[in-house]
């Protein structure tokens, strides 16, 4: 368990965790000198059970307070620190707020220096203290009168701190690795070295990891465990990793993450609820600039507001954060907001959305995907997205902003009954009932393309994707589409789509000018119809309408275009591959000419050489030097009407 202090400066957190642990917190030199704690400390106390708490000691100056949110992020613990001569002051107040902004739940008072006041002072404050805490979420916490200097009360306090390491929930899913890192140095013969508590997943020595938001890759050298060397840790624990790979601590820093590397998604725009305190002197306006504390990080950001008017002082709000740099953050993480000077905590919140639209970020349909994404539970906020517009969700980017774990993300799976297709490297996620209502609209629209335009395979990605119901995204549409493919509910060819039983046909009009065109292609000049231009001009056509109709029959099978604007019926090739077959089977050794092939059909050289070129491409025929020999196996195909399917 790691237990943070918290308290206004002098009120003994130092001396508490010294009392406590045996270890002096202040580790800077000019901590000692002045007699404050200007940098996080730490100290580490083992217990019986072989267990051990961690302390986190916070700095309680106001000048400090940005290096207290750093370590307040990551604890299990709050140990509110109160002087008994002094009582509650500002910065009680204010860490007391950023616990509270920040998700804490689990408390305990130490009401310190009670040597130096009467009874009755002791008394005076525990109720000050009580009155504070019950209009929070810590109401109710236990309140502990101690002396660091005489001892009194700290044995007290240190079983109530192991009652609280004892009932910690366990995790059953720990999720993926993220360490929250809070410092980073060189060791003379070690390397880089970052500090931090691990706030989801497990770490060992040898895993490969991202440094985020930078993106650099390192490995883990070696681990120290609650201040001890080991070879493993886990979700709640305080490290030190030593990091091997072409990085120094110089590009690390207070802020950043060590990752599992599937959650490396850097992002600089967050869509967050946001609380802000009923102290603030003023209404939150739109575009405000504050100053964002995440984990150890501190960023400069602007607040756009996803609701009309301010957010008053005690009133909650949604904004989006439009920061001045990148962070890795996951959906559910907890930030604080101060003022744009860094001289007070204004408020805080949850994130909620990652990657919001930076346009239209208030329409209704926005904000009511917003509502579904805020619901914590995993599977609920899922079924909730998948019922409404935007009508599908990326599953990756679901998971992985959530820092969901394998399992975690197949039962979250596995509870929301969905139909998945994939494009472009990207898997989509529908709801049956969604699915079913684009599967009908699809099949429907495709048909009607059919009907009316037999002439034409089916309609392209652009038109049926944009004829779905509901509308979705282009990207997700091109999914969709997919996976009816993958389906085989739809074929997909030649950048169309059509209906498995879909042939191709001619309407009325171009109907006729099939019968004229086939009339020419037939009969004695089957074996050297006139290429299209002689063609049309024989028809009474245009050049253009002559080869539409060819083109459209020759995707149906009907006539063949050996070589470009050179079109052959079906059945006069289907005649021209049996003569071939003769003329194999009629050679001692299998192999004929192309001069043999014109003799029989009397169709001149060029065109039989253009047949058998043809065949050489189907592979009917295999050519060697001028002569060519038939692979039998395929002769089948070619023969009873069968060439279509050679196409």
């Amino acid at each position: 368990m790691i237990v943070g202090t918290a308290g206004h400066i002098d009120h003994g957190k130092t001396a508490l965790v010294k009392a406590l642990t045996g270890v002096d917190a202040d580790r800077l030199a000019e901590e000692r000198e002045r007699g404050i704690s200007i940098d996080l400390g730490f100290a580490y106390l083992d217990r019986p059970d072989g267990s051990t708490i961690g302390f986190v000691d916070v700095p309680g100056h106001e000048r400090f307070m940005r290096n207290m949110l750093a370590g307040a992020t990551g604890i299990d613990f709050l140990l509110l620190v109160v002087a008994a001569d002094d009582g509650i002051m500002p910065q009680t107040r204010e860490h007391l707020a950023v616990a509270e902004l920040l998700g804490l739940r689990r408390c305990a008072v130490a009401l310190t220096k009670c040597d130096l006041v009467e009874q009755g002072r002791i008394g005076e404050v525990s109720a000050g203290i009580r009155e504070l805490l019950a209009r929070g979420p810590l109401a109710g916490a236990e309140i502990f009168p101690v002396s660091s200097t005489t001892g009194e009360g700290v044995d007290a306090l240190l079983a109530a701190l192991d009652r609280a390491a004892e009932t910690a929930r366990p995790v059953d899913d720990p999720g993926r690795l993220r360490f929250a890192i809070d410092r980073s140095f060189s060791l003379q013969g070690a390397g880089t070295v970052v500090t931090g508590v691990i706030w989801s997943g497990e770490l060992a020595v040898g895993d490969i990891v991202t440094v985020s938001p930078q993106g650099l890759e390192a490995r883990v050298r070696a681990l120290h465990v609650q201040n001890k060397p080991g070879q493993s840790a886990r979700r709640g624990d305080r490290c030190g990793v030593n990091l091997a790979g072409k990085l120094d601590p110089s590009m690390l820093g207070r802020g950043d993450f060590l990752l599992d590397p599937f959650l490396h998604a850097p992002t600089g725009r967050i869509d967050a609820e946001i609380s802000l305190l009923a102290g603030e002197p003023r209404p939150l306006r739109q575009w405000a600039a504050v100053r964002v504390h995440h984990a150890a990080a501190e960023v400069p950001a602007r607040l756009a507001l996803l609701q009309e008017g301010p957010i008053p002082p005690g009133s909650d709000g949604r904004v989006q954060i439009v920061l001045d740099r990148p962070i890795a953050a996951a959906v559910g993480d907890r930030f604080v907001i101060r003022d744009a000077a860094g001289s007070r905590t204004m408020g805080g919140g949850r994130f909620i959305d990652l990657r919001p639209p930076q346009r239209r970020r208030r329409q209704p349909r926005r904000l009511k995907q917003l509502d579904a994404m805020a619901i914590a539970d995993p599977a609920r906020s899922l079924a909730e997205q998948l019922a409404d517009w935007p009508w599908q969700v990326e599953r990756d980017r679901f998971i992985r902003d959530r820092a969901m774990s394998p399992a975690a993300a197949a039962s979250a799976l596995a509870a929301v009954p969905h139909q998945e297709a994939r494009a472009e490297g990207t898997s989509f996620l529908f709801s049956s009932d969604v699915w079913d209502r684009l599967r009908c609209s699809a099949l429907g629209e495709v048909a009607l393309f059919h009907k009316r335009f037999p002439q034409l395979l089916g309609p392209n990605l652009a038109r049926l994707a944009g004829a779905l119901g509901p509308r979705l995204s282009p990207k997700a549409g091109a999914a969709f589409l997919a996976g009816l493919v993958e389906q085989k509910l739809l074929a997909h060819e030649s950048g169309v789509y059509r209906l498995p039983t879909h042939r191709l046909g001619l309407d009325r009009a171009d109907e006729e000018l099939w019968q004229r065109l086939r009339t020419l292609l037939g009969g004695d000049a089957r074996f050297r119809p006139p290429r299209v231009g002689p063609l049309a001009e024989m028809a009474g056509l245009r050049d253009f309408d002559a080869r539409r109709v060819l083109k459209a029959m020759s995707k149906q099978g009907a006539v063949v275009e050996v070589v470009a604007d050179h079109f052959f019926l079906r059945e006069a090739m289907g005649e021209v591959a049996q003569i071939v077959g003769e003329l194999a089977a009629q050679a001692e050794d299998g192999y004929f000419s192309a001069a043999q092939l014109r003799d029989r059909l009397d169709n001149g050289r060029k065109v039989a050489i253009q047949m058998l070129e043809y065949f050489d491409r189907q592979g009917l025929t295999l050519r060697h030097g001028d002569l060519r020999i038939i692979d039998p196996r395929r002769l089948e195909r070619y023969s009873g009407g069968a060439l279509a399917a050679a196409e």
